[in-house]
């Protein structure tokens, strides 16, 4: 039986399907940075802690880069209550996502607190900087021109990946077009407008980000 299909019902649904994107870019937004403070202070341990404090964050990036972010959330949105502590989805979603993308950000820092040279490191504290100044105006410029390409794309991951909060009913960008598809009953339009926007918001972040990049950064990286 031919299909027939009826875009109409779903493109009066656009508002209501935006309204998901921009929470879906929010989303992101907050496991990224989120994340990135997590992160920035676990490279650093890494690199420079004590055998206790390295093998801690070690077991800390183990875990949650071996295990699916979507587990992880289930843990806290589902097993938690059991404790007392009870998180609304969102709230479940979030910080799911801040624990599952500081894991990888630990990793791909480490590899830029790495690479300043040590010689830069003692110059700052040679002329007096305290550590957290050398970690803001040393440390953080440098690892963030040598990774902004591997950062932006990871941006764009979490963006796609935080269709999972669908899952727990928060009404981001495929919550909604769930909403719509139950609804309508037109589930190939619902998805494919779905799919579009999706194409669309990573096209204008990939954008945006190289233009930061280029502008802040002096980096001619491509982003996706």
């Amino acid at each position: 039986m031919e299909y027939d299909f009826q875009f109409a019902k779903v493109f009066t649904e656009l508002p209501y399907l935006l309204g998901g994107a921009w929470l879906t870019i929010q989303i992101a937004f907050i496991a990224f940075w989120g994340g990135a403070f997590l992160g920035i202070f676990g490279a650093i341990g890494k690199v420079y802690g004590g055998a206790i404090a390295r093998g801690a964050i070690g077991a800390y990036v183990v875990f949650f880069t071996n295990t699916p972010a979507l587990v992880q959330i289930f843990f806290l949105f589902y097993a938690l209550p059991e404790a007392g502590i009870v998180l609304n989805p969102l709230t479940a979603v979030l910080i799911g996502m801040v624990l599952n993308s500081a894991a990888y950000l630990t990793d791909i820092l480490r590899a830029g607190i790495i690479s300043v040279r040590k010689a830069e490191i003692e110059a700052a504290l040679t002329i007096g900087m305290r550590p957290l100044q050398v970690l803001s105006y040393v440390m953080l410029p440098h690892v963030a021109k040598t990774l902004f390409a591997p950062l932006s794309n990871f941006f764009v991951w979490l963006m796609l990946g935080s269709s999972i909060a669908a899952l727990f009913a928060v009404e981001e960008l495929t919550g909604r077009a769930i909403n719509i598809s139950t609804s309508n009953l037109r589930t190939i339009e619902t998805f494919v407008v779905t799919a579009s926007i999706y194409i669309l918001l990573t096209i204008i972040a990939s954008l945006f980000l190289s233009f930061i990049g280029r502008t802040v950064f002096r980096v001619k990286a491509k982003v996706m």
